[in-house]
C-alpha cells in the first residue's frame, strides 16, 4: 500500500503489462506505466489545470476589462500546462485523463470576481505544493525541467493575481 494524493492506494501486478489499482474503492485497471505515483500525480495535475483553464475562460466574461485580461492570461497559461502535462504523460507511455477537476464547479459557484480570483489563486498554490512534493521523485530530465518551469509559471501567476487583488481592481 502507498499513500498518493492523500489516499491509500493498493497496487498489485495483474496479467500482462497491467497493474490493478485500488484507491479506497473499486479497483481500476491501468497500464503498468500509469500506476506509478508520478503518473498518477501528473494526471491529477492535468485535471486541476483543465479546471483552472475552464474557470479562467468563464471568468473572462467579467465586466471589468482589466479582470478579463488577467483571466485570459491565466487561461492561456493553464492551457499551456495542460498541453505540457498531456504531452509528458503520453511520452512516458501513459494515457492522459480526460476529466476536469472538481475545482471547476467550486470556483464557478463563486459569483464575486475578486473572491473567485482569490480561490483560483489558492488553487495555483495547491499546484505549486504538489509539484514541489513531486519533483524530488522525478528522474526524467525533460519532465523535471517542464515541472520546474510549471512551478515558476504558477508562482508568477500567484504574484500577479495577489497584486491585482491587493489593488482592488
Amino acid at each position: 500500500c502507498q499513500r498518493i494524493a492523500g489516499q491509500v492506494v493498493e497496487v498489485a501486478r495483474g496479467p500482462s503489462q497491467h497493474i490493478d489499482v485500488r484507491v479506497q474503492g473499486p479497483s481500476i485497471r491501468l497500464p503498468a506505466s500509469q500506476a506509478t505515483p508520478v503518473a498518477l500525480v501528473l494526471n491529477e495535475l492535468l485535471e486541476a489545470e483543465r479546471a483552472g483553464a475552464k474557470v479562467a475562460l468563464a471568468s473572462t466574461k467579467a465586466v471589468a476589462d482589466d479582470y478579463a485580461a488577467l483571466m485570459r492570461q491565466v487561461r492561456e497559461d493553464e492551457a499551456h500546462w495542460c498541453e505540457m502535462l498531456d504531452r509528458q504523460i503520453r511520452r512516458l507511455g501513459g494515457t492522459p485523463s480526460a476529466a476536469t477537476g472538481a475545482f471547476r464547479e467550486k470556483a464557478l459557484a463563486i459569483a464575486d470576481p475578486l473572491e473567485r480570483l482569490a480561490f483560483l489563486n489558492r488553487g495555483q498554490g495547491w499546484v505549486v505544493r504538489k509539484l514541489v512534493e513531486l519533483l524530488p521523485r522525478v528522474r526524467d530530465d525533460a519532465l523535471h525541467a517542464d515541472l520546474n518551469a510549471m512551478v515558476a509559471g504558477h508562482r508568477t501567476n500567484i504574484d500577479i493575481a495577489n497584486a491585482f487583488h491587493s489593488s482592488g481592481s
